[in-house]
């Protein structure tokens, strides 16, 4: 029998209404495992409608009774973190340790949030005027919603609703349709853990559910990460209607090494970082520079270790890559080492023919890895989104510094050197929003805000840290001026000296 996923408003399962569904699949089978409801309008507006109710009194709570539910809700999600690994691997396709360091990367924004006392604080400043003292502080905005990708369904989502939810929001996540069971199993776990009725609210579905969010007046702001297209009409589209937003889109993120780096680091770097989660991941290093005659030693060094990757089942513990998500966006990313001889790349492994013994309806495909990429190629442009990395070659740091930047793309960036002179430039002179010295993947921890720049961020708030607790508050400034109590009418005694 296959399973349904429903939606769920108010604090409960609440099945699909509007008659549509649509499939979740096993990516190591190709089978049809599950059928998703599709929320219509009218059931986006009962999330809405609950999360409002909710906020009623939500908003007014005190911040020992939010953070003691949270508190509750990490121990769970502790607890429970193989059994959301399970899920994020049957639906995702993503190996088992992938999908567990998924879940403890969202746990570090729950840990964030479980602290939100001391980010929550506001500014007092007393005789600015005689007896007239000025306090800033910070208010929930009211009810938030959250749309989130395929490739870290329980990550994403923790990215935003622990701390929206931890400043007196109430929040309603529309998670990708390709594999919703981690959201719901979260919402559960929320529930367990002592949150009121509605203030987490799930509803699943595709284009009618993401544009009535977009217009819901009772929406105050909006979450998202995804593709750049996307981001972009999402921030359009949202902010015409008066929200708040910050979208996170898609990224090419460059990996520059000098010829003074260690190879064999840099090298182990490039294939963890290109080619873990199979790829599908904003912060991939989809593209190396090397810099000088490094280039033919770094390339034999990255193929040596890719060759070795183990493809198979995400279930598989000896697995260390899985397959990707969906039949067609296997086939795009084919299509790009396809065609990437003819725009003048020189192919070193290609990984479109692969396959893997007992599971050949999966949707599988190899390691492959493109050197001497010019710029002008697809392979290079487009963010592909899966394990395809692009070797580019520059003469020089200046050169090489001009193809990171010349990119439309600003999210993540990394440099391999023992220099700290030339590190310290890059980091000074890149254009994007997050560096990493001799660390590939440079995904800040919990406590600093993660985001990009140019085509990778719409919006003016990065996600979860500082930037968070501000994108889910707005400030208010309260100027107040009180009589002394010496001063008070004739006739009353308040029990103060009148000698000044």
């Amino acid at each position: 029998m296959t399973k349904i996923v429903n939606h769920w408003i108010g604090g409960k399962t609440a099945e699909g209404a509007s008659g549509t569904y649509g499939p979740v699949t096993n990516p190591a089978t190709g089978e049809v495992t599950t059928k998703v409801a599709f929320a219509s309008v009218e059931e986006v507006d009962a999330a809405v409608a609950a999360a409002k109710e909710a906020f009623r009194t939500w908003g007014q709570s005190s911040l020992a009774q939010r953070t003691s539910i949270l508190f509750r809700f990490r121990a769970l999600l502790d607890a429970h973190r193989d059994e959301i690994a399970a899920l994020i691997t049957a639906e995702h396709g993503k190996v088992h340790s992938d999908a567990l360091g998924e879940v403890a990367r969202g746990l570090e924004i729950v840990d964030l949030a479980c602290g939100i006392t001391v980010q929550l604080k506001g500014e007092l400043s007393t005789q600015v005027a005689s007896r007239v003292d000025v306090a800033s502080i910070r208010q929930p905005l009211g009810v938030v919603a959250g749309i989130t990708p395929f490739n870290f369904p329980a990550m994403v989502p923790m990215w935003m609703f622990p701390l929206a939810i931890a400043c007196g929001n109430t929040f309603v996540l529309k998670p990708s349709e390709k594999d919703p069971s981690a959201a719901v199993r979260l919402a559960e776990l929320l529930a367990e853990a002592g949150l009121p009725e509605g203030v987490f609210n799930v509803v699943h579905g595709d284009k009618v559910a993401v544009d009535r969010l977009l217009e819901h007046p009772d929406v105050k702001a909006v979450s998202f990460v995804g593709s750049t297209p996307i981001a972009r009409y999402i921030h359009t589209t949202a902010s015409a209607n008066g929200k708040r937003v910050q979208a996170l889109g898609g990224a090419k993120n460059h990996m520059l090494v000098l010829p003074d780096a260690d190879l064999d680091a840099a090298a182990d770097a490039a294939v963890s970082a290109a080619y873990g989660s199979a790829g599908e991941r904003c912060m991939a290093i989809s593209a190396v520079v090397a810099v000088g005659a490094i280039g033919d030693e770094l390339v034999e060094k990255i193929r040596e270790r890719a060759e070795k990757i183990k493809i198979g089942p995400g279930d598989d513990p000896t697995s260390e890559m899985g397959p990707l998500i969906t039949a067609t966006h296997r086939d795009r990313v084919a299509s790009y080492v396809a065609g990437a001889a003819d725009e003048g790349a020189e192919v070193v492994l290609d990984g479109t023919g692969h396959t893997v013994d007992g599971f050949e309806n999966g949707h599988w495909i190899g390691i492959s890895l493109l050197d001497k990429v010019p710029t002008t190629a697809k392979a290079y442009q487009d963010e592909i989104f899966g394990p395809v990395l692009c070797v580019l070659r520059a003469e020089t740091y200046e050169e090489a510094l001009d193809i990171v930047n010349a990119s439309p793309f600003g999210n993540g960036t990394a440099i391999f050197t023992r220099d700290g002179g030339a590190a310290r430039r890059f980091q000074l002179e890149v254009e994007a929003g997050m560096v990493g010295v001799n660390v590939p993947i440079p995904v800040p921890v919990g406590y600093h805000s993660f985001g990009g720049w140019k085509d990778s961020l719409f919006g003016d708030h990065h996600i979860y840290g500082n930037d968070g607790t501000h994108f889910y508050t707005r400030g208010k400034v309260v100027t107040t001026r009180w009589p002394d109590p010496a001063d008070a009418p004739s006739g009353v005694d308040l029990g103060f000296p009148r000698n000044h």
